[in-house]
């Protein structure tokens, strides 16, 4: 695995819509459309080092202050796309999630109550004023949610096992890309399928989330899968050889076309694939 020593590593993988350029109101599509220009602009590593340093304060400080200015930049067939990072939302949105994912003490000890309640309230009088604020970027920790894969295809597979960057920060990179209305027939036909062949449960209803999601953008976005940082978490070989999307497309055929067996096996070689991940996530 190459050495990533000088890389922050979040166990993290994200779901992003880029939007097109004209789907941004005035003056903020003014700002993209100068901020694709700079040669500088940041990484999404950039993004977790100025979120890490805001822990180390005391009190740490739970959410940025001020809204991120910065985004991810690029071209679909010569359309410039932007996919803002929203920090600021994300921190609010993350923090709630938080109380579920941590033991009280751990939480305490990182984000003492009065600093949680602080950044609750900011973001209850927030949202009075922007009720119909979403984040371009969704971020899981320690897994990609299965409805994910259900928006994509292995046909659009991207997997650089060397990735980018300079030699002693190159990391893989696995990411799938597909246009919007791809994304949104595929979760259509897959709630479908499920709806017609499954009871309620979590994968029906984290699919209908993320439809709902889709929906609040421009038709004409990019939506990418990125594994983010669980990339140092699958061994090389298995990395190279997960086609996670591909056994969520299996299985869901296999339930359409009533074949429960065929549909059971897809589904066992996502949790053997995925038992490595969680059995880290325990010990940590």
């Amino acid at each position: 695995m190459p050495k990533v020593s000088s890389v922050i590593v979040p166990y993290a993988s994200y779901l992003r819509v880029y939007e097109p350029l004209a789907a941004f109101p005035e003056p903020e599509r003014g700002h993209w459309a100068r901020y694709a220009r700079r040669p500088d602009r940041p990484s999404y590593q950039d993004e977790l080092r100025r979120s890490l340093a805001d822990l180390l304060p005391t009190p740490p400080v739970a959410v940025p202050v001020r809204e991120s200015a910065d985004a991810f930049v690029t071209e679909v067939d010569g359309v410039l796309c932007v996919c803002p990072w929203r920090t600021r939302l994300r921190g609010w949105q993350a923090l709630g999630a938080l109380v579920d994912e941590l033991p009280a003490p751990v939480l305490d000890a990182v984000l003492p109550p009065v600093v949680r309640q602080q950044a609750t309230q900011d973001y209850e009088r927030w949202l009075t004023r922007n009720p119909d604020a979403r984040p371009w970027i969704r971020t899981a920790t320690w897994q990609v949610p299965l409805n994910w894969f259900v928006l994509v295809s292995d046909e659009e597979r991207e997997y650089d096992e060397k990735g980018a960057g300079e030699a002693e920060d190159a990391a893989p990179v696995l990411r799938y890309r597909t246009p919007m209305v791809q994304a949104r027939r595929r979760v259509a036909r897959g709630l479908r399928t499920l709806r017609d062949t499954l009871d309620e449960g979590p994968l029906v209803e984290g699919l209908l989330d993320v439809g709902r999601w889709l929906e609040e953008f421009h038709p004409r976005s990019l939506v990418e899968l990125d594994y983010g940082g669980l990339v140092h978490v699958l061994p090389a070989g298995e990395l190279a050889g997960d086609h996670s999307a591909a056994d969520v497309a299996a299985g869901i055929s296999a339930l359409r076309d009533g074949d429960g067996a065929a549909a059971g096996e897809a589904y066992g070689r996502l949790v053997e694939r995925w038992r490595s991940v969680r059995d880290r996530r325990s010990a940590n």
